[in-house]
């Protein structure tokens, strides 16, 4: 995983239109001795101007904004300038967008009362996006915007026709009636960088794939609209779970932000519990929490994939679903915004093959074929 060094301050620059956020982004961040607050921006094209000579190793990002949104700021800034940028979102889903744009991270905005909270949250992704890999993006041509538009919060519908609406590559071809492959669960876990990693995954699988249980650490409040956005986007049905819901072919379950999700098995039949609880391995929902449960729970045929992320969560579960005969695909560093998870992964025997985002779904395929 690329370390940021040290013995050198993150170098962060705040791109917010308001007064108030600027000032409590900067004020809060300036609290730990490893961050640097270069300068701050009240629109994207005063950040646009500022980037050159501020020179930031990180940078935060409101969604909306007056004149040019974060989106089209993303669409500007990369080409140019490849940076983590880190969006500070309200619960929007404009937030998936800007990801799909090339931010590598978000952070929810804080509730009345949570600042700290919030600073905490933003403090680590800083880390974590200090050490990112941010692939370069073609320029894209800017896009007009119409008047009065990002002058206030408009809220974006699965009606809005700029939201994807339709799964963005063919089916693949139906792995059919495999009586075998009623018998295979595959779980997944992500972090940083997750969201579009998942997605490349995801969108190239049939839609009679075995039953899915995906792990990505995200705020309160966007796991399901995560959710909807995959199932919006891939061919199989793809939901939030709640405890209860049943494994089965077809079928991708998120586990809900703020809850562990774990497996529980009734003879030869499998459901999922998403319950609240302690953090494991730091986090809830956990992917190490998943993948331990899957190693103690599961008799039949498994598979485990491990992805982009900071830190180790899901390494050592990924690790007892090997030993439990799982087969097991690590995201190869290339490909990683942060290779971390996947790297602690492959270092302790847990990953059998590693592979890009884009050609695990294949990886995972071939074996399937196999079970």
């Amino acid at each position: 995983m690329p370390m940021f060094p040290a013995n050198k301050k993150i170098r962060v620059m705040v791109v917010d239109d308001s007064v108030l956020a600027r000032t409590m982004i900067t004020q809060g961040l300036s609290k730990n001795h490893r961050i640097e607050i270069v300068g701050t921006a009240f629109n994207a094209q005063d950040a646009m101007a500022k980037v050159p000579q501020m020179k930031p190793d990180v940078i935060t990002s409101d969604v909306e904004m007056p004149g040019m949104s974060g989106i089209d700021f993303l669409k500007q800034l990369l080409p140019r300038y490849p940076l983590p940028v880190i969006l500070v979102s309200s619960l929007d889903l404009r937030v998936f967008d800007a990801l799909s744009a090339g931010a590598v991270d978000f952070v929810r905005k804080p509730e009345p009362g949570k600042n700290d909270a919030f600073i905490a949250a933003l403090t680590e992704k800083v880390f974590s996006a200090a050490g990112a890999h941010v692939r370069a993006r073609p320029a894209s041509p800017s896009m007009p915007v119409p008047p009065g538009k990002g002058m206030a919060h408009s809220p974006i519908s699965a009606a809005n026709p700029a939201l994807p609406s339709q799964p963005s590559l063919p089916a693949p071809p139906l792995l059919g009636n495999r009586p075998s492959l009623d018998n295979v669960i595959i779980g997944l876990g992500a972090s940083t960088g997750g969201t579009e990693a998942t997605l490349e995954v995801m969108k190239r699988l049939p839609a009679d794939i075995p039953g899915m249980l995906i792990v990505q650490h995200m705020p309160v409040g966007f796991t399901q609209m995560y959710a909807e956005r995959l199932n919006r986007l891939c061919h199989m049905e793809v939901r939030e779970a709640k405890s209860g819901d049943e494994i089965h072919r077809g079928l991708a379950l998120l586990a809900p932000a703020d809850f562990q999700m774990r497996v529980v098995r009734s003879g030869s039949r499998y459901t999922v519990s998403c319950l609240p609880g302690e953090k494991v391995s730091g986090h809830r929902p956990s992917v190490d929490a998943l993948f331990f449960s899957m190693a103690e729970q599961v008799r039949c045929k498994m598979a485990g994939i491990i992805m982009t992320g900071m830190g180790r969560d899901g390494a050592d579960g990924l690790l007892k679903m090997r030993q439990a005969g799982a087969y097991t695909i690590g995201q190869d560093k290339e490909s990683c915004v942060v290779y971390g998870m996947p790297m602690v992964a492959y270092n302790i025997g847990a990953v059998q093959i590693q592979g890009s985002c884009e050609d695990i779904a294949g990886i995972l395929l071939r074996q399937l074929q196999k079970m």
